[in-house]
Formats: C-alpha cells, structure tokens, sequence
C-alpha cells in the first residue's frame, strides 16, 4: 500500500485527464484515488479491521461532506450539485487511507520527500515556461501551452473553458507576461500547490543529516516558481508563512541559518525596493484602487449577500454561479474568489466554519505534537499558507490542490498519535 500511495504522490503534479464521454474530462487523479480507497477498503474487510482514526479530523471531514450532501436540498440544478459532490467523494477517501496506515518518521520523510521530487520538476517546468517567452516569444509560447500541453492534463473542454477566460496573462507596468502554470489550470492553483510544498522543503532541510545542497535547490526551485506565478494571493500566504517561520521558530535555528535566513530578508527587501514585475505585483496587493482588486471586492460584496440570505444549508453545493448569472454554464468561472465565502454561499455558514476548523485542528496538531520535530511543524505553515491563500481564491475544488492538502491533513493524524510504539512497528 506504501508504494502505491508514493507512485500517487509522484503522479499528483503530472496526472493526464480522462475523457470518458463527450463534453466530460476527469482528472485520473480522482480514479486513481478510489482504485486506491478500494483495495484498502478489500484489504480491511479481508483482514476483519478496517482502520478509521477516531479524532478531529476525521469528525469534520465527515461533517463536511454530510453538509455538503444535505445542502442538495437547496440546489436549483441537481445536475450540477451532483458533479461537485462526486468530486468530493472521488478524493477525499484519501484522508482515510493515508490516516490509517502505521507511518513514522521514515516514512513521513519518504512520503514528503517523493511530494518535493515532483513537485521541484513541475517547478522547474513552470520556471522554464516562464522564461522561454523571452526567448521563443510571448505568442509562441502561449500557443504552445494552449494547444499541446494543457489538454494533456486538463482535457478538450476544461482546457477550452480556462482558455476562454484566461488568467495566464498578467500586464504589469504596460509590459504582458506570460505567468508560469506548468501543468495547472491557472497560475493561481499552481500557486497553491507550491505554497503547500515549500514549507516541507525547508522541514526537511531542516531535519536532513546530510543532502542538505539538494534540498537547498529544491526549495529555491519552489520558490522561485511561486514567485512567477504573479499570483497575489500567492504571495499573501508566502508573507503569512514567513512570519510564522519567524515568531516561531526562530530560537530553534542555528546561528547560521540565523544568518542565512536575514540575507535572505536583505535580498528579498532589495528585490522589492526596485521596480520590477515581482514588487509592482506584490505592492498592487495592498492597492484597493486598483482594476482586479475592485472588481474582487465586488465579488465578495456578492458573495456575502448570497450568504447572507441562505446562511443554513447555502443556494447548494455547485449552484452557486446561478445566484449570480442565471445563463451560467457549468465552466463558467463565477466564483467568490474566497473559499470560505464559496464554502458558506454553496454549502452554508456551519460549513464553512466546519472546514475552517479542519485547518484549525490539524495545523494546532502539527503545531503542539511536533514541537521536537521541526519538520511535522512545518505542515502547520503549510496549512497557514493555504489558508492565507483562500482569503483571496478558492483552492479547494483542484484535485491536485485538495489532494495535496488532504495528504497533508493526513499526516496529522500520525503527529497527533499517542500509540508511539504501534506507530513506529514495520508493516
């Protein structure tokens, strides 16, 4: 079971779309995931013990998707309520499996270790993407992307709707970029996925006895991905997580990271004092004039009163962009560009404050049981930056996003574990 779950966490940032009707693409990730729920549920029922951790997690995970089942009540259009919930029900059986399997510290560092492998390769994709318009041109490139390697891993239609509506572009200072997305929808959920990985790099930098070059690059290539993504939100969670690495631990580090973590400050601060992309992009953050960040909080304005007046159960889960615009179709891309808003607009308020404190108590986990491993404390910035991150999009509804944030979830679940002799047994 350990090696299917690590073939996963390799294929997580590479996994190709599956069209098995027309107008229908599937992420393989989701048919990979249930492939997986299925032989852990046989093995379970063959063995007369199916593992299920009673704790915090597990409670609100099953209130989550027992809302957002009931709020089916309230949907205009089944249709749709029923695509968005076995999206849900196709990834989040993962948390059980992944929670119930016997993990140590080995195997913690193997599994997050296999997640930076590929998620430094999907970087570097996103990092060569971004470069190769300076070089091919903007045009070029573009076309590249739209017509050859999207539809690999979104599929015909999905890729044709984010087209139709792209985000890949960003104009900074009169001057259009092409934003780096590797293989994700829009630079935005590529954001996501790295802000999850990169405090886990610096976790296993941290605690790695040797090989700490090759992780040093790692994190770097993260980082540097992160960045071209010009995703603001993006940034939001990198700057919650630099300060949480700050207040947190820094009495736990040497005087050299010491050293080496200020330099980073002094670069970073010298990088933003000069006008380029990066710190025009990243001071528009705080620019409530500006284009984009009006018009966000017009979105939110809605959002609220969508709430506001189906605060119980929501309008129903996926029914949300008919609140807004009666014609939508299904990939319209109307959303409230906050996932606590979306949550509470779709599913209802006790829903969302359901998935908040999911967030809560695994990061509190990380945080509190990991105190003597800086690397289970790190799952705790990650959780920080997701949920920084959602203040501005909605990260919850990628597959590979959710799947990567339900992995980590999962491994709460092994912090928070007092049975420490049955833990660290061998299969």
């Amino acid at each position: 079971m350990e090696k299917l779950i690590l073939i996963l966490a390799f294929y997580l940032p590479f996994q190709v779309a599956l069209n098995p009707g027309e107008g229908i693409d599937l992420a393989s990730i989701r048919v990979l995931i249930l492939l997986l729920f299925a032989i852990w549920l046989l093995g379970g029922l063959k063995n007369k013990k199916i593992i299920i951790r009673k704790n915090w997690q597990t409670a609100l995970i099953a209130t989550f998707l027992f809302l957002n089942v009931l709020s089916v009540i309230m949907a205009r259009n089944l249709d749709w309520s029923a695509r968005k919930l076995l999206f849900l029900f196709s990834l989040f059986p993962l948390y059980f499996v992944i929670s119930s399997r016997p993990y140590n510290r080995e195997k913690i560092k193997r599994l997050i270790a296999i997640l930076l492998a590929s998620g430094t390769l999907a970087a570097a994709i996103g990092i060569i993407q971004f470069f190769a318009q300076f070089i091919a041109g903007l045009d070029r490139v573009y076309k590249f992307w739209a017509l050859d390697v999207i539809p690999i891993f979104l599929g015909k239609s999905f890729s044709e709707a984010v087209l139709a509506n792209p985000s890949w572009l960003v104009n900074i200072g009169g001057h259009t970029y092409l934003r780096a997305t590797a293989t994700f929808p829009d630079p935005h959920m590529f954001s996501f996925y790295l802000g999850l990985l990169i405090p886990l790099a610096l976790g296993m930098f941290f605690a790695a006895e040797g090989k700490k070059l090759l992780l040093a690059f790692s994190l770097a290539i993260l980082l540097l991905a992160d960045i071209l993504t010009f995703s603001r939100g993006g940034y939001l969670g990198l700057l919650a997580g630099a300060i949480a690495i700050a207040v947190i631990f820094w009495s736990r580090i040497g005087k050299k990271y010491k050293l080496a973590a200020l330099a980073a400050v002094g670069l970073a601060a010298v990088v933003l004092s000069v006008s380029s992309p990066v710190s025009q992009r990243f001071f528009s953050i705080f620019n409530f004039r500006e284009g984009s960040n009006q018009g966000r909080i017009e979105t939110w304005r809605q959002a609220v009163e969508v709430v506001a007046s189906h605060p119980l159960l929501g309008v129903g889960i996926g029914n949300y962009p008919l609140e807004i615009k009666a014609s939508a179709s299904y990939r319209d891309p109307i959303y409230a560009h906050n996932a606590y808003l979306d949550v509470a607009a779709e599913t209802g308020i006790i829903a969302a404050l359901v998935w908040i404190a999911l967030l809560f108590s695994a990061g509190k986990i990380f945080f509190i049981k990991g105190k003597k491993d800086i690397l289970l404390q790190m799952g705790a910035v990650s959780l920080l930056i997701f949920a920084a991150h959602s203040l501005v999009e909605t990260g919850i509804y990628s597959p590979v996003v959710l799947t990567l944030l339900l992995i980590i979830i999962s491994l709460s679940a092994y912090a928070g574990r007092t049975d420490q002799t049955r833990m660290d047994q061998p299969d």
